[in-house]
């Protein structure tokens, strides 16, 4: 019989968190593949769990997956941690998800705590669709890039920022998105200094800008959706936007964006903002 593979997600703070499937899992596992195991052996110590520890990370995992692949064709099991939540987010191990089920090896997923949804549901921004974009580029020039293919998303904006640039990321998103959009910065999430702070991106910059330990920590930044009549429509067909014109106020909008979603083979969301925006224009 061939092993399994387990993607386990970990506290992202507070041990507390920990699920005891999780430590079961840890426990019952041959191997435990962290990206930092000495940041891991810290948890694992924590709860009792004497399975080893193996390094996988971004410089090594191309050339550990066919060892890898090996040991679970063997019917070893192995156990996928990243140092905080749940793997594979902004982490290692998608090659080596993608290989066990490309070799036909089971994979399964032990959930856990995750900063992208905990930073939703603390933000107070709309938190129905989101769009996760992990980290922005470091350099200047390409995040305020990233930004500006960003503006009009009309969903809550996600990404993760190292202290160190948090206040030329705010500079910068309040500089291309708008100092007046809603934001919010969610730091040190379910830790003894855990805060969120909410405001217009100008207000939030400024702050970032100051000095002082609150400045310092893990950060998620999320930024709320454009307003309608922001919502960028130019990646659509000109056939859709014509139709949508046509069409818009002759049945309910989302049931309209969904039969031209189906015919134009668009997702739904994105046609829906189109009329939304529409609508605020007063076509």
């Amino acid at each position: 019989m061939t092993g399994t593979l387990y993607i386990v997600g970990t506290p992202i703070g507070n041990l507390g968190d920990m699920s005891s499937r999780a430590v079961d899992t840890l426990r019952a596992a041959t191997l435990i593949l962290a990206e930092d195991t000495r940041h891991s052996a810290t948890l694992t110590r924590h709860f009792g769990i004497a399975t080893p520890l193996h390094a996988l990370h971004a410089h090594n995992e191309a050339q550990a997956l066919p060892g890898l692949l090996a040991r679970l064709q063997a019917g070893e099991t192995l156990a996928l941690i990243s140092d905080a939540g749940m793997p594979l987010i902004s982490d290692p191990g998608f090659p080596l998800v993608r290989a066990c089920h490309e070799a036909g090896l089971p994979v399964r997923v032990v959930p856990g705590p995750s900063a992208v949804v905990a930073a939703l549901a603390v933000s107070g921004l709309p938190a129905e669709r989101f769009a996760f974009e992990g980290f922005l580029p470091a350099k200047s020039s390409g995040r305020q890039r990233a930004l500006r293919a960003l503006a009009g998303e009309a969903r809550t904006l996600v990404f993760y920022e190292a202290p160190h640039r948090l206040a030329a990321t705010l500079a910068d998103a309040a500089a291309v998105i708008g100092g007046e959009r809603p934001a919010a910065l969610a730091r040190e999430l379910t830790k003894m200094h855990e805060s969120v702070h909410r405001g217009a991106l100008g207000e939030l910059a400024a702050w970032a800008a100051g000095k002082g330990p609150d400045r310092r920590g893990e950060f998620v930044l999320l930024i709320g959706p454009a307003p309608a009549a922001q919502v960028q429509a130019s990646d659509l067909p000109d056939a859709l936007r014509g139709l949508a014109a046509e069409l818009h106020g002759s049945m309910p909008p989302r049931a309209l964006a969904k039969l031209l979603g189906r015919h134009f083979q668009r997702p739904s969301a994105e046609v829906y903002a189109l009329l939304e925006a529409l609508s605020a224009r007063g076509d």
